[in-house]
């Protein structure tokens, strides 16, 4: 299908920049040397009407959650996800919107390939996953999915307006917006077009290590910059963890050949054992990982999730850790897929399912807390989850 945008100037001033929509954009004195000054000096002047139709739209979403990380790689796409999965799966009706515009991995991951948008005279409809999971994703416009997404921030910016004008997601509990990673065009974009929506606030996801971690203070101070709360940080990739029996296991000779010893070795141990979950740490969290930086920027740490062949399979495959997210019944909570189930069971054990269950059990309390009458704690004193 083809689609009209409309371009929208999103930039960060300096602090004498009149604003783009002042009368005097483009042709004050603190405007001089601006690499946007010509596009002030003639884009439209005012309030934009298009954030009134956005506010308009987000009055049907209870919640809205922004899934952010300063880092690539780090498994955003993942949480957000498998975090739609999940509060479907717990009878809520469910937005999930990609706005990363050049790398849409959302309808991989939510098994939506090959799907595209129609439209009503109500606007843009979302895929549905699910009667209660509908998703909105630029890789539903794409002709090839293998094409490259060559924009610059002005027309990304289009899009994402667009997104949050058009789309008709109905009256839903959640809103989960998956971003790219980093500070720019995108983050920019949504903090402004959502600022009179009453974004319930972001989940910061990085890694372990400080390479990660570094960025990621960035993306705090962003949120704190535009006044998005920081609803919590998750430590992703927080070791590896799988069930004995499913590793293999080698001698390696001085010469580097290496011997498969798996059966050997299995075959000494008693079968009670190979159930257990081994673990190791995959990154090294030089400087205390996510949980220190959080408790000295004074944001929540909601908790770990460990590296699980099992998610990334469920991710590869667009389906749900917690089965199937319809299941409105008692085992909606993805227990299904509990610590109980070992080797030779038809589910087999997710060593990530427990963290995952956790952290969105906290998510639900911070939004829905208020609602019940309960304050919107989760336990956290200082950044730090007891």
């Amino acid at each position: 299908m083809s689609c009209t945008f409309a371009l929208w100037l999103i930039s960060l001033p300096h602090a004498d920049c009149p604003g783009t929509s002042s009368e005097t954009a483009g042709k004050s004195e603190a405007c001089a040397g601006c690499p946007n000054q010509e596009i002030c000096a003639t884009a439209p002047k005012g309030p934009d009407p298009d954030l009134i139709a956005i506010e308009q739209r987000m009055r049907n979403i209870k919640h809205k959650i922004l899934v952010l990380s300063g880092k690539g790689g780090v498994g955003k796409s993942t949480f957000s996800a498998q975090l739609a999965f999940a509060l479907a799966a717990r009878s809520k009706e469910v937005g999930l919107l990609d706005i990363d515009i050049c790398g849409p991995s959302i309808p991989k991951m939510l098994g939506l390939e090959g799907e595209e948008i129609h439209q009503s005279n109500a606007g843009w409809s979302p895929v549905y996953v699910e009667d209660n999971l509908g998703v909105m994703s630029i890789g539903f416009m794409l002709q090839n999915p293998d094409d490259a997404v060559i924009w610059r921030g002005p027309r990304k910016n289009a899009l994402i307006k667009q997104f949050l004008k058009d789309v008709d997601w109905g009256v839903i509990d959640y809103l989960v917006v998956d971003a790219p990673p980093g500070t720019s065009d995108e983050h920019i974009s949504i903090a402004q077009f959502l600022k009179a929506s009453n974004v319930d606030g972001a989940i910061i996801v990085t890694t372990p290590q400080e390479v990660s971690i570094i960025d990621v203070r960035k993306e705090i101070n962003f949120c704190k910059k535009v006044g998005i709360p920081v609803l919590g940080v998750v430590e992703n990739m927080s070791g590896l963890s799988q069930q004995l029996h499913k590793f293999k296991f080698f001698t390696t000779s001085p010469d580097g050949a290496q011997q498969d010893v798996t059966q050997q070795l299995l075959q000494h141990l008693p079968a009670e054992l190979q159930n257990c979950v081994a673990q190791t740490e995959v990154f090294h969290a030089s400087k205390g990982g996510a949980e220190q930086m959080a408790k000295d920027m004074q944001v929540p740490f909601l908790g770990r999730v460990p590296l699980d062949p099992l998610l990334s399979r469920a991710a590869e495959e667009g389906r749900s850790a917690f089965g199937s997210s319809s299941s409105k019944g008692a085992e909606g909570d993805g227990s299904a897929f509990g610590s109980s189930n070992l080797k030779g069971n038809s589910r087999p054990f997710m060593p990530s399912l427990p963290a995952l269950q956790a952290i969105i059990q906290q998510l639900m309390q911070l939004t829905e807390g208020s609602e019940n009458g309960q304050p919107q704690s989760n336990g956290v004193h200082n950044g730090v989850l007891h």
